[in-house]
């Protein structure tokens, strides 16, 4: 492997020089970090992690916390890609990511300990139990976090515009003609209080009728629990002529109820999808739905992360809103 020492001799110059020049140091002459940093290349000089955290103290690595309800992991369609920018925006700004659990090999601890054990300089946190009491120590902790979709007091968080945009997807139904608009949502969690409050509030400001029959709970990202209650609903004597679903893969589940009712969508019954993801694009016919920006969401949790690490003593706590896109497809018809 290439040392620092094997830059100095090629280079002709002090070991102390090569690392200030490869460490942005300023009393080092452009010309001769030049030199050093195309040296470096040719010789193809990686730098050593355990050596770097032992002089600087920092080991520029962050943690993500991700369970889901499901446990689809990095599988789950919308979270992957949050995370996968997330990531991409971490690498660019010189951090590695993790992520964190309860276990230090065969041991069990909490996740903040966790944390301290691997010198983790911040967290993000996404998709858990936020009343977890591991999960609150870590965010009352000092160890600078992040969240995505929920508010920890004291600490930063992006949060789609849940309120907003579930608003705008009623308005536009409503603009197609529809009057008896039905509302499967997730389980409770802050997205989904936020996207029933967007439901609820644009439903009294267009004059319509808020009826409980017409707001039913499903799993989120399950086409099984969304089938259940969709069948519900088809059941109803004066039954919606638009259901709006958790998510775009729960809306395999409705339409496969709708089918076996022998209806056809859009002619007979209308749906509304959420989040965007690939397969809204692959359901015929093409679901409307609301396309979360899942590669903004992440890169501004990790800018807002690293930001606050290295700004400890003037964090940015005020939430980053991202907004969504309305896309009208094919699955809501007018009436």
């Amino acid at each position: 492997m290439v040392s620092i020492r094997d830059i100095s001799i090629k280079c002709g110059v002090s070991v102390s020089t090569v690392s200030k020049a490869l460490n942005g140091y300023k009393d080092v002459s452009e010309e001769t970090r030049r030199l050093v940093l195309k040296t470096a290349k040719e010789l193809g000089y990686v730098p050593n992690a355990h050596a770097r955290a032992l002089k600087t103290n920092r080991t520029f690595t962050l943690g993500i916390l991700f369970v889901d309800d499901q446990n689809n992991g990095l599988t789950h369609l919308y979270f992957s890609h949050v995370l996968n920018s997330f990531k991409s925006e971490a690498e660019e700004n010189g951090y590695n990511i993790t992520f964190i659990h309860k276990r230090w090999g065969k041991q069990i601890i909490t996740l903040l300990q966790n944390c301290k054990f691997r010198g983790i300089e911040g967290v993000c946190i996404a998709c858990v139990e936020p009343n977890d009491p591991e999960v609150q120590e870590l965010a009352k902790s000092d160890v600078p976090v992040v969240s995505i979709d929920y508010i920890f007091p004291g600490c930063g968080c992006v949060l789609s515009d849940n309120r907003n945009d579930m608003a705008e997807l009623v308005r536009y139904v409503y603009s197609m003609g529809h009057r008896k608009i039905a509302f499967i949502h997730g389980t409770d969690s802050y997205v989904t209080q936020q996207r029933i409050e967007g439901y609820v509030s644009t439903l009294r400001e267009l004059g319509l009728e808020v009826r409980q029959e017409y707001m039913l709970e499903s799993l989120y990202t399950n086409p099984y629990t969304t089938k259940k209650a969709t069948e519900k609903l088809l059941q109803l004597e004066d039954r919606p002529t638009c259901i709006l679903l958790p998510d775009d893969v729960s809306a395999f589940g409705a339409i496969e109820a709708i089918q076996e009712a022998g209806l056809k969508i859009p002619d007979d019954i209308s749906i509304a999808g959420y989040d965007g993801v690939i397969y809204s694009r692959l359901i015929s016919p093409r679901l409307t739905t609301v396309r979360q920006d899942t590669d903004k969401i992440g890169r501004e949790a990790a800018k807002l992360l690293i930001y606050n690490i290295e700004h400890p003593q003037n964090p940015k706590l005020e939430p980053i809103i991202v907004k969504g896109e309305l896309l009208t497809n094919q699955s809501v018809g007018l009436v």
